[in-house]
C-alpha cells in the first residue's frame, strides 16, 4: 500500500492493565500517570503507578469536579499487597466552617457589619482615646464637607464602659480589638475558612495499601485508576483510490484504497502527559453521573413525646377484717407455689443476662482483601467496543490537542451510484461501498471521511462522506457528490383488487390487496455504464412483490436496497411493487343498492357470489323502493299538518260569516279527508316495507358463498 508502511498498522494487542516496566528513576512510593483510555462515552480512564514496599499511603490529587467520578469508578490493584481505605479532606463548605460562630460569612463584609453582629463583645481600642468597653451599636453617619464638596460617612461606635456610655468614631481609631482571645480566635478560622473555600479547586486522595504478610518487605507494583469525564475524541479518515482505467465502468472494477485513520483528541485532565500509554476506546457505554462527594441526610419523621397521663389514687378509706386476712392467705398461697416451682417472686432479683453469642470466625478476623476471580469472556475486541493503543509513549501538554493515528491498511472500495429520492429526486449520489472484510482486523469507528483520487500520477480531492460504525465483516456505501451524468425519473401507481369474497350470516366480507407501482426510468451516463443502487421506501405493513427475480434485497432501516446496471448511454427501467392485503367488512342489509350492485358486477368475484350478490341487489332495491314510499307519504303528512295550522291561525282573524272564512272551511275538511286516506296509505307502505325488509334479511341469512 502507497506512502502506508506496516509500523502504522495496530491495534490493541494486550490486555490495558498489562503495563510496561516502570522506569528505573521512579521514586519508591510516587504515583505517576502511566496509562490514558479516552471513550467515545466522554469519559477518560486515567491509571497511576508506583513502586511500594511494606505498608504505603499513596497520594492523588484530583480537581474537585471530578471528585464524584473518582468516589464512583476508584480501582486499585496490587497483587500481592491489599488495599485499606481512601480517604480524602471533606468539600468543607462555609456554612460548616460558620455553623458555630457567633456571625456569618455575610458579616465579614464590612467592619460595621462584623461589629453589630459581635454586640455585647468586649473591645479595646487604641489611638487619640484608649476606651475598653462592650459594643453597643456601630451606626453610620453623613458629615457635610465644607464648601459644598461632599459628604463623607463615619461609624460611630457606642460602648458601654465602666464610666458609662461611651461613643467614638471608627475611622479617628488607630486599632480595634477583642479583648476576649477566643472571639479572636473564632474571627482569625472564619478567615482562614473563607480564604481555603476560594483556593481550594483540588482535593487529595489518600490510598493506604498494606503489605503481603508472607513477604512483607518485597517491593510491588501498586497500580491506581479512575474514570472521570473527559472530552469526546473525534475519529476522520482519508481514503485514497487508484486511478481508474480508461472507459472502465463505475461499479464493476473491486479495487481497493488505501485508508488512514486519525483520532483528534484533547488533554484537558488538568494535569500534563508524560510519556503516558495512549489508547482510544469506540463504543456506545452507559455512563451517568452521581454526587458521592455530598452529604445526604434523611428525612425521618417526628413523632411527639409520650407524655404519661396525671394519676391522682383515691384516699385509703380502710378495709374491713375479712378482706384483709382473705388478701394475706392468698398471697400466701401465690408465694409458696412460686417457690415450689423455682419462679422467682416479685421481690426476687431478675434471672442474668444470657451470655451474648460470639462473633463467628469471618468477622472476628480480617475481612478478605480481594474478591473471587471470574472467568472473562474471550473476545478478538473489547467488551462492547474497539481498543486502540498507540505503541509508543506520548508526552502531551495539559490543554494541548493531537492527532494520533488508529488504522492505516487498504480496504476492498467499489465505486457506484446510490439512489435516495428524499435527498435528491433527479440524480443519484456517487458513493463507494466500503467492505471490513477477513483483512480488517477490527471495526472502524464512525467519522468523517476526506476522498481523494489519483489523477495522472498526483493526488485530486473528490468530496467528503460520514462514516458510520463499520464492524468487522460488514460493509458501508458512503456518498460523496451528485452523480449529474445520470437522470432518475419516478412515477407511482397506486392499484386495488378484490381477491377473495365470503358471505355468511348477513356479512359481506372482501379481501382486499392494495399496490403499490413505483416505476423508475434511469438514463445512464453517455460514456460509462454505471450500477446504480435504487433506495425504494419501506412500509409498515406492506411485502416487496416486485421485481421478484429471487434475490433477496439488500435491507436499511427504512429502504430497500435494489442494484441495477446501466449501460453506458441507454435507459433502464425498474418497477417496483408493494401489495398490502386487508379485509372489509360490510352488513350487506345496510348496503346501498348502488354498493351491492358495484360488487355484482366486478369481474374478480366468480359466478356464484355475483349472483347472490345480484339477487340481493334487487331485494335491496325492492326494499329501498317501499322506503322511498313510504318517506313520500310521510312527506306529504307533514305538509298538510303545516298548511293546517296556517289555515287556523288565518281562521282566526277572519269574520265567520265572510266567503274566505268559508273557503278556508272547505279546504281543511278536503285536507282532513286527505289526511284520513294518508293514514291509511301510510300504514300499508309500511307494511309492505316491513315484508321487503324481512324477505331481504330471511334471504340474506341463508346465502353463504
Amino acid at each position: 500500500m502507497s506512502g502506508i508502511t506496516k509500523a502504522a498498522l495496530f491495534t490493541l494487542a494486550v490486555p490495558l492493565l498489562a503495563a510496561p516496566a516502570l522506569a528505573a528513576d521512579q521514586p519508591p512510593g510516587a504515583l505517576a500517570l502511566k496509562r490514558v483510555l479516552l471513550s467515545t462515552g466522554g469519559v477518560g480512564y486515567f491509571e497511576h503507578e508506583a513502586r511500594v514496599s511494606g505498608d504505603a499511603a499513596l497520594t492523588l490529587e484530583v480537581r474537585r469536579d471530578q471528585v464524584d467520578d473518582v468516589l464512583k469508578s476508584i480501582v486499585v490493584y496490587d497483587d500481592r499487597g491489599g488495599i485499606g481505605t481512601v480517604d480524602l479532606p471533606g468539600q468543607e463548605p462555609l456554612e460548616t466552617a460558620f455553623r458555630e460562630l457567633p456571625f456569618t460569612p455575610q458579616d465579614l463584609a464590612s467592619p460595621t457589619a462584623l461589629l453589630n453582629a459581635m454586640k455585647g463583645a468586649e473591645v479595646q481600642t487604641s489611638g487619640s482615646r484608649a476606651v475598653s468597653g462592650r459594643l453597643l451599636s456601630v451606626t453610620e453617619e453623613y458629615t457635610q464637607l465644607p464648601n459644598g464638596g461632599g459628604t463623607v460617612t463615619r461609624n460611630r461606635v457606642s460602648l458601654m464602659t465602666a464610666e458609662g456610655l461611651r461613643q467614638l468614631v471608627l475611622e479617628e481609631t488607630d486599632s480595634l480589638r477583642f479583648a476576649d482571645p477566643r472571639v479572636q480566635a473564632q474571627l482569625d478560622s472564619a478567615l482562614a475558612a473563607v480564604a481555603g473555600a476560594a483556593g481550594k479547586e483540588r482535593r487529595r486522595l489518600t490510598i493506604r495499601t498494606t503489605a503481603p504478610q508472607a513477604d512483607p518487605g518485597t517491593e510491588r507494583t501498586v497500580r491506581v485508576a479512575y474514570v472521570v469525564a473527559a472530552p469526546l475524541w473525534k475519529a476522520t479518515y482519508r481514503l485514497t483510490l487508484p486511478e481508474s482505467a480508461p472507459g472502465s465502468a463505475k461499479g464493476t472494477e473491486g479495487g481497493t484504497g488505501d485508508l488512514q485513520g486519525w483520532a483528534v483528541l484533547e488533554n484537558l485532565s488538568g494535569d500534563d502527559w508524560k510519556g503516558v500509554e495512549l489508547s482510544v476506546a469506540s463504543g456506545n457505554p452507559v455512563t451517568f453521573r452521581q454526587a458521592l462527594y455530598s452529604a445526604y441526610f434523611v428525612n425521618r419523621p417526628e413523632v411527639p413525646v409520650e407524655v404519661l397521663g396525671r394519676v391522682l389514687p383515691p384516699p385509703d378509706e380502710g378495709a374491713v377484717a375479712a378482706d384483709v386476712m382473705a388478701k394475706a392467705q392468698d398471697s400466701a398461697v401465690r408465694s409458696r407455689a412460686a417457690a415450689e416451682s423455682g419462679a422467682p417472686t416479685a421481690m426476687a432479683a431478675p434471672p442474668p443476662p444470657a451470655p451474648a453469642p460470639a462473633m463467628s470466625a469471618p468477622f472476628a478476623g480480617a475481612m478478605p482483601q480481594r474478591a473471587a476471580e471470574t472467568t472473562p469472556a474471550e473476545s478478538t475486541e473489547a467488551t462492547a467496543q474497539v481498543l486502540f493503543r498507540y505503541p509508543q509513549p506520548v508526552t502531551l501538554a495539559n490543554g494541548g490537542t493531537m492527532m494520533m493515528p488508529i488504522t492505516a491498511r487498504a480496504i476492498p472500495a467499489e465505486r457506484l451510484s446510490l439512489y435516495q429520492p428524499n435527498t435528491q429526486p433527479r440524480h443519484p449520489l456517487a458513493a463507494l461501498r466500503l467492505s471490513n472484510g477477513d483483512s480488517g482486523e477490527t471495526g472502524l469507528p464512525p467519522g468523517v471521511l476526506t476522498l481523494y483520487e489519483r489523477l495522472g500520477g498526483a493526488a485530486a480531492y473528490v468530496g467528503d462522506a460520514r462514516l458510520a460504525t463499520l464492524p468487522a465483516g460488514e460493509s458501508r456505501i458512503l456518498s460523496f457528490a451528485v452523480d449529474q451524468a445520470v437522470t432518475v425519473d419516478r412515477s407511482e401507481q397506486p392499484s386495488r383488487t378484490l381477491s377473495r369474497a365470503t358471505l355468511a350470516d348477513g356479512v359481506l366480507q372482501l379481501t382486499v390487496t392494495d399496490r403499490q407501482t413505483t416505476t423508475y426510468r434511469i438514463a445512464g451516463a453517455a460514456g460509462e455504464d454505471r450500477t446504480v443502487i435504487v433506495e425504494h421506501p419501506r412500509r409498515s405493513g406492506w411485502e416487496l412483490v416486485q421485481p421478484s427475480d429471487g434475490a433477496a434485497p439488500d435491507l436499511t432501516a427504512d429502504a430497500y436496497r435494489l442494484p441495477v446496471a446501466v449501460p453506458a448511454g441507454q435507459t433502464v427501467t425498474l418497477s417496483v411493487a408493494l401489495e398490502r392485503p386487508r379485509i372489509e367488512r360490510f352488513g350487506i342489509s345496510e348496503m346501498s343498492p348502488e354498493q351491492v350492485r358495484a360488487y355484482a358486477s366486478s369481474t374478480e368475484l366468480p359466478p356464484a357470489a355475483r349472483e347472490a350478490l345480484t339477487k340481493v341487489a334487487t331485494l335491496r332495491g325492492a326494499v329501498a323502493d317501499k322506503e322511498r314510499r313510504v318517506g313520500e307519504l310521510e312527506r306529504e303528512q307533514a305538509e298538510i299538518g303545516k298548511e293546517q295550522e296556517r289555515l287556523r291561525q288565518n281562521l282566526a282573524t277572519l269574520p265567520r260569516d265572510s266567503d274566505l272564512f268559508k273557503r278556508t272551511i272547505a279546504k281543511m275538511g278536503e285536507q282532513e279527508t286527505r289526511l284520513d286516506g294518508l293514514s291509511r296509505e301510510l300504514a300499508t307502505a309500511r307494511k309492505e316495507a316491513d315484508t321487503a325488509h324481512n324477505t331481504l334479511r330471511d334471504q340474506v341469512r341463508g346465502m353463504t358463498f
